[in-house]
C-alpha cells in the first residue's frame, strides 16, 4: 500500500517523511508489553508497580467539593483566558506563607493548564533557530523537545553520584554559554530526589547575569521536601532577575489530572509566556481554578500528602537496603533513584538499567522505570495503591520476599 500523499508534509521536528515508520519502542511502551506479558503468563502474580509516576489518592474532599459547587455556577461557564484573580491571589498567599516569596499576584503569577504546558511554552519565548537550552539529564523532557521544534539545541548536563546530583557547569564551553538562552532546573529533582541549596541558586543566578540566560525552575515536587524546608529559587537574591519558578498542583495535593498550576517571577518573563499562552489556550475551567485556590490555602492538605509520601519512601528504602539496593532516603519527590542491579546469583547478567527493569518484570512481576542518561538507575515510585499502611506493609513484605528469590548482585 503506498503512503498518502501527506506523508511527505511531516514537519522535520516529528520524523518528516519518516513520521510512523521508525521501529524503536519507547522504554515505557517496552514496561507496558513487559507487564501484559507477565500477566498473562503469571496470571495468579499480582503486579507490584513501583513504575507509576502519578498520585494514588484523589484530591482532598474540600477540594472536589469546592469543584461541584462551582461547576454549577454559571459565572464560571466562559473562558478564563490568562487566569482569574482568586487563584492567582492563593498562589501569591502560598508563595509568601510557605516559601516566603512576595510576588504581585498581577504582575508576577499567571495560572497554567499544569506545568507541562508552561514547560512546553516557555521556549517560544526565547529560543529561535540555534539558540541552546540546557537541561540537567535524566529528567523531564518537554523544554527541550519544544526548544528542538524551534530550531533549537538541548545541551544535557548530566547528574551524577559524584557531583551530589547537581550539574556540572564547568563542563560547559565558552561557545555554548554564548548560544545559551535557558537554563531548565528542577528541584527537588526528578528522578533523582536530590533538594536544591541556596548555595546552588546562588550560583545559579550568578551565572545567568554572566551569561545572559533566563532560568526556569521546574518545582513540581517541591511541596514533597523532606530534608528541610521546601526551597524556592525565587527566594535567593536576585532570582527574580533571572528567571521563573513553574509550580504545579499535581504531586503535592493530589490533583493529578486537575491541569492547573502556575509560572511566577520576573513579570517581563511572565508577561511574555502570558502573550504566549493567549495564542496556545483559553485558561483552565474557572472551577477549577476556584477549587485549587481553596486548595492552596488548606495547608494540611500538602502536609498531609509529604507525611504519607515520605513515611512509604522510608519504608521502600529500608527494604531495599535489605536485599541488597545502596541507597538512601531521597532528598524530595515520591521517586526513589538507585544503582540498578548488574547480575544474579544464577549467572544473568544485565548490560543496562533496561535490562535489569525487565528481568524484575518478568521473573518477579515488580515495575521499576529504567533510567541510563547518566549511568545504570532504577527509579522507584511510591504512588502504588495501598489503602492503609498496614497494605503497605504488606506489599513491602512481598516485594521484599519476590526481590530476595533473584539473587540481586551489584558490582
Amino acid at each position: 500500500m503506498s503512503d498518502p500523499y501527506f506523508q511527505q508534509l511531516f514537519a522535520d521536528r516529528i520524523g518528516g517523511a519518516s513520521y510512523g515508520k521508525g521501529t524503536e519502542i519507547y522504554k515505557f511502551e517496552k514496561i507496558k508489553r513487559a507487564k501484559r506479558k507477565a500477566l498473562a503468563d503469571y496470571p495468579d502474580r499480582t503486579l507490584i508497580d513501583f513504575g507509576i509516576g502519578e498520585n494514588d489518592s484523589m484530591a482532598a474532599a474540600p477540594v472536589r467539593e469546592r469543584l461541584a459547587t462551582e461547576a454549577n455556577l454559571p459565572e464560571n461557564r466562559g473562558y478564563a483566558d490568562n487566569g482569574i484573580d482568586e487563584y492567582k491571589q492563593a498562589a501569591a498567599r502560598f508563595m509568601k506563607r510557605r516559601l516566603g516569596v512576595e510576588l504581585d499576584p498581577d504582575t508576577e503569577i499567571n495560572h497554567c493548564i499544569g506545568s507541562k504546558t508552561a514547560l512546553s511554552m516557555l521556549p517560544a519565548c526565547f529560543i529561535n533557530p540555534g539558540d541552546i537550552t540546557l537541561m540537567t539529564v535524566p529528567g523531564y523532557p518537554v523544554a527541550g523537545t519544544h526548544t528542538k521544534y524551534y530550531g533549537g539545541a538541548v545541551h544535557p548536563l548530566p547528574l551524577l553520584k559524584e557531583n551530589d546530583f547537581f550539574p556540572d557547569f564547568d563542563s560547559v564551553d565558552e561557545e555554548t554559554w554564548a548560544r545559551t538562552k535557558i537554563l531548565v532546573l528542577n528541584y527537588p529533582n526528578s528522578p533523582t530526589g536530590k533538594t536544591a541549596t541556596e548555595q546552588f541558586y546562588s550560583r545559579v543566578v550568578e551565572l545567568a547575569k554572566q551569561h545572559d540566560f533566563i532560568v526556569v525552575q521546574d518545582a513540581a515536587h517541591i511541596v514533597l521536601s523532606f530534608d528541610g524546608e521546601p526551597l524556592s529559587f525565587l527566594s535567593v537574591p536576585g532570582a527574580k532577575d533571572v528567571g521563573v519558578e513553574v509550580h504545579s498542583m499535581s504531586k503535592g495535593f493530589d490533583m493529578i489530572g486537575w491541569r492547573i498550576g502556575w509560572v511566577c517571577g520576573n513579570p517581563t518573563i511572565v508577561s511574555a509566556f502570558a502573550d504566549v499562552k493567549d495564542n496556545c489556550d483559553s485558561g483552565q475551567f474557572p472551577a477549577i481554578q476556584k477549587a485549587a485556590a481553596a486548595g492552596l490555602d488548606d495547608d494540611s492538605i500538602p502536609d498531609g500528602v509529604r507525611t504519607k509520601y515520605r513515611r512509604r519512601l522510608e519504608k521502600l528504602v529500608a527494604m531495599l537496603r535489605r536485599v541488597g539496593f545502596d541507597c538512601e532516603m531521597p532528598g524530595g519527590t515520591y521517586f526513589l533513584y538507585t544503582k540498578a542491579p548488574t547480575s544474579t546469583d544464577s549467572g544473568e547478567t544485565f548490560s543496562d538499567a533496561e535490562a535489569a527493569s525487565q528481568h524484575l518484570i518478568a521473573q518477579s512481576s515488580i515495575i521499576t522505570v529504567p533510567w541510563s542518561e547518566a549511568g545504570p538507575y532504577l527509579r522507584f515510585s511510591v504512588t502504588y495503591e495501598a489503602p492503609t499502611e498496614a497494605d503497605e506493609d504488606a506489599l513491602m513484605q512481598e516485594t521484599e520476599n519476590r526481590l530476595s528469590s533473584l539473587g540481586l548482585k551489584f558490582r
